[in-house]
């Protein structure tokens, strides 16, 4: 049998991404397909360069296409990442494709390390992000960034974002003196919250992860009725009482329509960097076990590291500063489930309408 085009088509037809349980073909993902007598070359498009299961598809694409009479395979692969209905069309985030959220149900647990190495984390599989630190009353994003000036802007209207570690920062830390309080009311916050996200210049950005405060309260009703988001991770430590919380701030999000893509377990262990045992301070497992009886993903777990820490404090946190090292690993496998989490939502997601500009604070 001549072996061409169609055979090869025919073959990857059989072969589905495992997270959104479509075949290869429908989705668009097979580009470049050339056949030479027995050898095929492609490329595969992942739907986002931090695909978690890169290396399974490409084990099921060269077993299908040898299945299929060709003995040669070239296999290549690209990223293109889909944009949430809506979001890259809005005129309040312009050419941003996916708004993740990073929350909490309390303080304490952790959220804002997880949010920039998340950021950090996804920047380093090759895909475009900023972040914008969403806790007005208590940011932290200029001290985990190292970054302490302010920003600028070219057009007199939109502020350009400060970059560092491959990413696009904003804070409101970076317009207002360290030392001072901000003694606001709702109102007040939830404008400020808008103003950052319309009023700055974040150009073309695949994902934009958003430092939620912890709790529920005005910020994430605020960006329920402003942005679609592609959906929100939950941060927790293993603890009975903080997993109570993200339960809570589970049902809130459900109930503002913003998808949940899962939960972290921060905190999880203790290693000791003398003797290497493992304490389990804040118990462990528990988030793993809440994530099943609320049937979401479990995204992850993040040890209890004095590097963690320290790097945070340096601005300089783990993923930039020593991405090779077991904790930095911890974090790269949670963005790549993130990004996995966030392609699944978008791809499943209906069209709706654009959201238009809301009125100026």
């Amino acid at each position: 049998m001549a072996l061409d085009n169609q055979t090869a088509l025919d073959a990857l037809r059989k072969v589905q991404d495992p997270e959104l349980r479509r075949d290869l073909v429908t989705l668009g993902m097979v580009k470049d397909l050339r056949v030479e007598g027995d050898a095929v070359s492609l490329t595969v498009e992942l739907t986002t360069p931090a695909c978690p299961l890169r290396e399974t598809i490409g084990k099921d694409v060269e077993a299908a296409l040898r299945g299929a009479g060709f003995t040669r395979v070239a296999l290549r692969f690209g990223a293109n990442v889909r944009s949430a209905p809506g979001t890259s069309q809005s005129q309040l985030t312009p050419g941003v494709k996916n708004i993740v959220l990073v929350g909490a149900g309390k303080g304490g647990v952790g959220k804002s390390t997880v949010a920039i190495n998340l950021a950090i984390g996804l920047a380093r599989s090759g895909a475009k992000v900023g972040i914008l630190d969403a806790d007005i009353y208590g940011p932290s994003v200029p001290i985990l960034t190292g970054l302490d000036r302010k920003p600028e802007s070219k057009d007199g209207a939109r502020l350009e974002p400060l970059e560092a570690h491959g990413i696009k920062v904003m804070s409101i830390g970076f317009l207002i003196d360290p030392d001072q309080a901000l003694i606001w009311r709702g109102p007040m916050v939830t404008s400020a919250l808008v103003q950052l996200l319309r009023d700055v210049n974040w150009g073309e950005l695949d994902y934009l992860v958003l430092d939620l405060p912890p709790g529920t309260g005005d910020v994430p009703l605020t960006l329920a009725q402003n942005v679609r988001a592609a959906g929100v991770v939950l941060v927790s430590t293993p603890q009975d009482l903080a997993l109570a919380d993200v339960i809570r701030a589970k049902l809130m999000f459900d109930k503002v329509n913003i998808p949940v893509l899962g939960i972290v377990e921060n905190m999880s262990s203790f290693i000791c960097p003398h003797c290497r045992q493992e304490t389990q301070v804040f118990s462990h497992g528990g988030a793993r076990a809440a994530a099943e009886k609320m049937g979401i993903r479990f995204l992850g777990e993040i040890p209890l590291d004095l590097a963690v820490r320290e790097g945070g404090d340096a601005g300089v946190p783990i993923v930039a500063g020593q991405p090779e090292g077991p904790q930095a690993q911890a974090f790269l496998a949670m963005a790549r489930n993130v990004a996995g989490a966030v392609s699944t939502q978008v791809m499943k997601a209906p069209r709706l309408p654009v959201i238009g500009a809301q009125p100026r604070a």
